[in-house]
């Protein structure tokens, strides 16, 4: 009998060493590096809150509203119907300074 114990013993070691090692592979196509692509599981949990449409009448801010169209800003200031929460947690990630005082202000979104 004590032998299968010790045994026994030895594969849960196995085992518990296996799956504590593995680690996440990194994914060139969603992010710009490893510390990038542990921001975002990281950042995985934010919740979103979406944009508040604000649909001014013609008589109201009528300098703001002629600034908007001569910018061509019209698409800037309507908001999207639909997102993928997923991509703007990418962007985020992917946005995130790595070095301490480097501000790269460089990200990227697939598709």
């Amino acid at each position: 009998m004590a032998p299968k114990k010790l045994s026994m013993k030895r594969s849960r070691k196995k085992a518990a060493g296996e799956g504590s090692s593995t680690a996440l592979e990194f994914d060139s196509h969603r992010f710009r590096s490893v510390e990038h692509q542990q921001r975002f599981e990281a950042i995985k949990g934010w919740s979103f809150h979406r944009e508040r449409r604000v649909q001014l009448r013609e008589d109201e801010y009528t300098d703001f509203q002629e600034e908007i169209a001569r910018r061509c800003w019209t698409p800037l200031v309507t908001p999207m119907a639909k997102f993928d929460p997923e991509i703007v947690l990418e962007f985020y990630a992917n946005a995130w300074p790595t070095e301490e005082g480097v501000r790269d202000m460089r990200s990227w979104v697939r598709g």
